[in-house]
């Protein structure tokens, strides 16, 4: 399959490889692609690269080049929203979103590529935010020439899964925000949650509609909650009321306004007392104290998939306590550090 020939016998033969030059600090790349017709002034270049042969490829049946099973394998790996970038370089090939959005990896019929052998793919993390033309995931065949079975076991893991790798946009929210407690509805001091909200709100592409300061009665929220789907309120945050206190009655406002699958507790810090639930398909998500304090919180993990269309499960915030412990950063890097970032 691949004949060596000695460089001062290649000239006029054509490369079946890149050849890689590495100058350390200036460049890693190809010093000569695939295809390149070897010249008598090469030789000089190709002895300083340590090569004293080529090899000259042909490629049996049953068997693909490493950049024909790269494209291929892309393709198949490309779900909505995400493309493949470019010509592949040495086997290998970039996935970029094609539209801004959430990421969603298929981590399952990942590792089931990753476990055929002789092939590769890595990705950034799943529910990650992007931006369109941020590259998502690369793949390569790792041999020169490979055994087409093989690349279409993968072809197959991606078709059957149609695509490992998806970008769904984020809504456009009507949002609506529930101010609870006595005292900020009183006046007796003035309330700190609305500016952190309305900043995390404006990074998406939703708007905060309407903004109602309540006091700890089931009975008022339950009413405002009302008036905020009749008005076609389409997300509703609520904040305060969420501990044990007897006296935050914003969780009991919620269930008489009839939420249903109605969560309360998270593993996550900080966000334990994070509350999610639904009216009909509209999300109520109960932001606690900590939300004030902490920069990030389960809040920033989960906004993010509601506003995708994901209908957030139990299961799904159970899930965030492998990497759902934030390290309280002297300087928040966030979404550059591993809080939120399971497997």
């Amino acid at each position: 399959m691949l004949e060596k020939v000695r460089i001062e016998d290649a000239v006029g033969m054509t490369l079946s490889h890149d050849i890689t030059e590495i100058r350390r600090g200036q460049m890693k790349g190809p010093a000569f692609k695939k295809g390149h017709i070897i010249r008598e002034t090469d030789l000089c270049h190709l002895d300083r690269l340590g090569k004293r042969h080529i090899y000259v490829l042909n490629i049996e049946e049953g068997y693909l080049h490493e950049n024909e099973a790269a494209v291929a394998m892309a393709t198949a790996f490309c779900g909505p929203g995400v493309n493949w970038l470019g010509e592949p370089t040495e086997g290998k090939i970039k996935l970029q979103a094609a539209r801004h959005g959430l990421l969603y990896v298929n981590a399952e019929a990942l590792t089931q590529v990753n476990m055929l052998g002789e092939v590769m793919c890595a990705s950034r993390h799943t529910h990650s935010m992007v931006e369109k033309g941020d590259i998502v995931a690369a793949t390569r065949a790792i041999p020169l020439v490979i055994q087409t079975e093989i690349v279409n076991a993968a072809i197959k893991i991606g078709q059957s899964n149609h695509g490992l790798f998806r970008v769904q946009s984020l809504k456009k929210a009507k949002v609506g925000i529930i101010i609870t407690g006595n005292e900020i509805f009183s006046g007796l001091i003035q309330d700190q949650f609305e500016p952190v909200l309305q900043r995390k709100i404006s990074q998406t592409a939703s708007e905060v509609d309407e903004v109602i300061l309540a006091p700890d009665s089931a009975r008022f929220i339950a009413q405002e909650i009302a008036r905020l789907l009749a008005k076609g309120i389409n997300l509703i945050l609520t904040t305060g009321g969420m501990s044990v206190d007897p006296n935050d009655e914003t969780r009991q406002g919620i269930i008489q306004a009839g939420a249903t699958e109605f969560i309360y507790g998270a593993s996550v810090l900080p966000g334990a007392m994070f509350m999610m639930a639904y009216i009909g398909t509209v999300p109520l998500m109960g932001i606690p104290a900590c939300g004030i304090y902490h920069e990030v919180t389960l809040l920033d993990l989960l906004l993010p998939r509601v506003l995708a269309g994901e209908r957030i499960t139990r299961k799904d915030i159970a899930a965030l306590g492998h990497g759902g412990l934030c390290l309280d950063c002297p300087q928040c890097r966030y979404p550059i550090c591993p809080f939120g970032k399971g497997i």
